[in-house]
């Protein structure tokens, strides 16, 4: 006998839901697939939390910390976003980039979610260089300014 026909059903790099020829009630699929590229089109959160909030808003995405609780138990280090009054999560991927509306800062993702540290402003020395600690100091203004950094 020959082997059935397989499809792939998912997008491979965000699990999006793929229609098929023929299918019936193909509004589900797309809306969750549409659900998803809005979640994931310009990535910002509320901030990251173990805990979903008690009345999110539609569309309001979320860090999933490492400890997740209630509704979000099992879905450590994912992307939940609030979608048709149900949380949608989402796998994050190497090399995302998000912004954090809690911290005013920039994350991205490498084997995990990072936030860039704040370096910190000269001190010391044997030879004090105004000039270039205050080139130094902008430099960490810019970055703070730009999200990079936090404050």
């Amino acid at each position: 006998m020959a082997d059935p026909v397989t499809y792939q059903s998912n997008s491979p790099r965000h699990a999006l839901p793929l229609l098929f020829a023929a299918q019936a009630q193909k509004e589900p699929i797309v809306n969750e697939a549409l659900g998803r590229l809005d979640a994931l089109l310009h990535l910002a959160v509320s901030g990251q939390s173990n805990d979903p909030p008690q009345s999110p808003v539609e569309g309001e995405c979320w860090l999933v910390g490492s400890s997740p609780t209630g509704s979000w138990q099992g879905q450590a280090e994912r992307i939940a976003a609030w979608f048709a009054n149900d949380w949608l999560f989402l796998e994050p991927r190497d090399g995302m980039l998000c912004w954090n509306a809690d911290t005013s800062q920039f994350h991205f993702h490498a084997s995990g979610w990072n936030v860039p540290v704040r370096p910190g402003a000269p001190a010391g020395g044997a030879t004090i260089d105004a000039e270039a600690r205050l080139a130094i100091d902008e430099i960490i203004a810019a970055l703070t300014a730009a999200g990079v950094v936090g404050p």
